[in-house]
This record gives C-alpha cells, sequence and structure tokens, in this order.
C-alpha cells in the first residue's frame, strides 16, 4: 500500500519531493522582476505608495477598516509614547459578497454601516483592502480582482476610498478635511513588522499573510512592494488542474489556491477523491460533499471533522495523503518567502524579520515548523536567514500606522 501511495502522490505531483524548491523559486523572481517592469507577468508588483517610517505619532487616533478574506473588521486605533497600540470600539462582522452577487452600491454601503458610528471620532482612516488593487498616488486604491471567492464585480475598477466618502456624503457627513490611505493587509502587515525589527536584530522586513488567501510584500529600494504573490500562475499535477476548474475563475490566483485556508480543504478533497477512484480507499468509505481548512486540522489531530472515515485503513490512507499535501504546500510558501528576501539585500549579516500573520499558517498541524524548516535549509545555501514572529492585529496596526505617515 505505501508503494501505491507513493506512486500515486508523485505521478499526480502531490508530493514534496516532486517540487524543485530552487526552480520554484527563480520562477518566481523572474515573474517578481517582469511586474516591476511592467512587462506580462502573473505578479503585478503593485507599488503602496507607503513608505516605512521610523517613529509612530502618539496619542492620535485613527479609524481602521479591516476587509479580510472572510471578515469585516472596524475599530480605532492610537499609540502610546512607547509604539504600544490601544484599540477602542472594536467590531467584526462578514464580508459583503461571500456566498452571493453584491451590487458597488450595496458594497460600499455595508462599509459605511460599519464605519459610520467612528467616521466624526478622526480625520485619518487606514483602510486595509486585502485583494489586489492599484494603489494611486494620492494613497487611493482601484481594486484589479476580487479573490477569495468574494462576488462584487461591479467594484472591480473603482476608487474604494472616493465611492466611501461618496457614501458618508450621502448620509450628510462632510468628509472635505478627511484623508484615507489604501493598504493591501501584506503591506500592512509589513509595517508592523518594521516598527518590530529592532527588537529581533533584523535588518530587513517582509510581510507574509497565509489565511484564507495568501500574499507577500517586501521592501524594494525604499519602497513598500505588495507582490500579490497569490496570483502567481502557477501548474502542477493533474488533480491541481481538475481542482482550479472547480474555482470560481480557474486562471486567477492559482498559487493561491495551491496553498491559502479557503481552498485546502477542498484541495485536500480532490486528492482524496481521486484517490478513492484509483482504489487507494475503499469505495465503501463515504467522503464528505465538503471539507474546511478546519477539517483537515482536526483530523490530523485525532477531533471531531467532517471528515469521518471508519476504516482504519482508508484512515490511514487519507493521513498520509493529507500530510503530504501539506508537506507540499509548505515547500510552495519557502520558494515564495525565499524569493522575495533573495530579491533584496537583507538578510546577510542579520536575519531577515518575516512577519508572518493567518490562521492557517499556524493552525495547520505541521504547516509552519516545515516551512521554516524548508526555507532555513536553502537560504543557507545563499548565506542568508530568516526569523519568523506573529504580531497580534498587525495588518490593523499597520493601516493605522500608514493613515498617520500621510
Amino acid at each position: 500500500m505505501n508503494e501505491r501511495i507513493n506512486d500515486f502522490l508523485t505521478r499526480h505531483s502531490l508530493s514534496e519531493s516532486s517540487l524543485d524548491i530552487k526552480g520554484l523559486c527563480n520562477y518566481f523572481l523572474s515573474e517578481m522582476k517582469a511586474g516591476l517592469a511592467k512587462k506580462p507577468s502573473s505578479l503585478p508588483m503593485i507599488n503602496s505608495y507607503c513608505n516605512p517610517v521610523s517613529r509612530v505619532p502618539a496619542g492620535e487616533k485613527v479609524i481602521v477598516i479591516d476587509a479580510g478574506g472572510t471578515n469585516l473588521r472596524t475599530c480605532l486605533i492610537s499609540f502610546d509614547e512607547k509604539g504600544n497600540s490601544i484599540i477602542e470600539d472594536f467590531r467584526k462582522s462578514q464580508m459583503p459578497g461571500i456566498g452571493y452577487e453584491i451590487s458597488a452600491s450595496d458594497f460600499f454601503k455595508v462599509f459605511a454601516d460599519e464605519t459610520e458610528r467612528l467616521i466624526t471620532k478622526s480625520d485619518r482612516i487606514g483602510f486595509c483592502f486585502s485583494y489586489a488593487a492599484e494603489i494611486l498616488p494620492d494613497h487611493d486604491g482601484v481594486p484589479l480582482v476580487l479573490s477569495k471567492e468574494i462576488n462584487a464585480p461591479e467594484v472591480v475598477g473603482k476608487k474604494l476610498g472616493k465611492e466611501l466618502f461618496a457614501e458618508f456624503s450621502r448620509r450628510g457627513y462632510d468628509v472635505s478635511k478627511k484623508k484615507i490611505i489604501i493598504l493591501n493587509d501584506t503591506v500592512a502587515t509589513l509595517l508592523a513588522g518594521i516598527s518590530k525589527m529592532n527588537e529581533f536584530g533584523c535588518d530587513g522586513c517582509i510581510g507574509f499573510i497565509l489565511g484564507t488567501g495568501t500574499n507577500t510584500a517586501y521592501i524594494e529600494k525604499g519602497s513598500i512592494i505588495n507582490e500579490e504573490s497569490g496570483g502567481l500562475n502557477l501548474t502542477l499535477g493533474d488533480i491541481d488542474e481538475k481542482f482550479l476548474a472547480s474555482t470560481l475563475d480557474p486562471h486567477s490566483y492559482r498559487f493561491e489556491k495551491m496553498i491559502s485556508g479557503k481552498y485546502l480543504g477542498p484541495g485536500c478533497l480532490f486528492v482524496l477523491r481521486e484517490a478513492q477512484a484509483e482504489g487507494l480507499i475503499s469505495s465503501k468509505t463515504v467522503l464528505p460533499e465538503n471539507l474546511h481548512s478546519s477539517d483537515i486540522s482536526a483530523f490530523l489531530t485525532g477531533e471531531e471533522s467532517n471528515l469521518k472515515i471508519e476504516n482504519s485503513e482508508d484512515s490511514e490512507t487519507a493521513l498520509v495523503l493529507i500530510k503530504a499535501y501539506i508537506s507540499r504546500t509548505a515547500k510552495l510558501v519557502a520558494a515564495n518567502l525565499a524569493a522575495s528576501i533573495l530579491k533584496t539585500e537583507y538578510g546577510k549579516d542579520k536575519p531577515v524579520l518575516i512577519n508572518a500573520d493567518g490562521s492557517t499558517f499556524y493552525f495547520v498541524p505541521g504547516l509552519k515548523e516545515q516551512t521554516e524548516s524548508y526555507l532555513a535549509t536553502f537560504l543557507n545555501n545563499y548565506d542568508r536567514s530568516a526569523v519568523f514572529t506573529q504580531i497580534e492585529n498587525s495588518p490593523a496596526l499597520g493601516s493605522a500606522i500608514g493613515a498617520l505617515s500621510i
């Protein structure tokens, strides 16, 4: 059975050994360079128009809007003299457009509804938008595509800040003195990381998110660049292609669909179904209609899960297949991070600080540990090093820091 499982994993390019981390890293780098040069690339390499700050002003409150892959969070944030954050009036709701199509008008009404209680409490707004958006020199942002299965096609191409302010104007608020900055969540995570670099003795910083979706940001010649790394046009195996074909837009954000939490459960389910079709799992075992990343984590730790397999041999086969899928995911992540580090001059004399955010990275058993191991081994070949940290509420804190910089 072990030989059959290994053959299955090899034929379908599902094992970590099927990945050449150096080749994948070089592919990342070539797409990064093409994106920066405005040549055809699956990585847009978006200038954030937000520069690192040496010191965060104390005492001034900022309205923060954090539009994540699943949740919409709003609050007020300020910082004390020591740079410690103070979060007030926090509220969380669901992102509009999940599971249904929403118009642009209703999309911005939801954002205004969630922010209205705060709108008179500050003239600075940090808007963290966890989707690909072209950032403009005036710090507004225009969505390029809405990933993570958000269904709001009319929003693409509209200025986020302008539309939000227009909605508040319709409600009778004077927004003429208000300033807004649109930041990608990974850029915000990078800003939060920069504030802690000295504590870790690091000379550079990477912002990385692996939650519902994924993305990476780094510093290029003093400017923070949003890679939109989830967009890498990656081709792996035939089962991956079948899975991609089942998603909302099969040809976009292919790398994200290989590693992120939104797609981890469905991707594993495709693997299990194919294994069953090839006789590795008994036909008598009933696989669920849907799987989420939380089900995968629970199954791996022996907790209650939507993935229930009574047959012990089938259960062991499923465990091996899922662990292999996660190991491959870790290697993909390591190649992503390695490329971001090698694109810079950081990490030679001192390590690069990777501020990593997102539940998938931390809660899927073995993913973080294997990523760290693959990355350290690979970077050692280039005399580079990195350390990981997790700064709580990074996207929100970074958004506040960004708003205080304009």
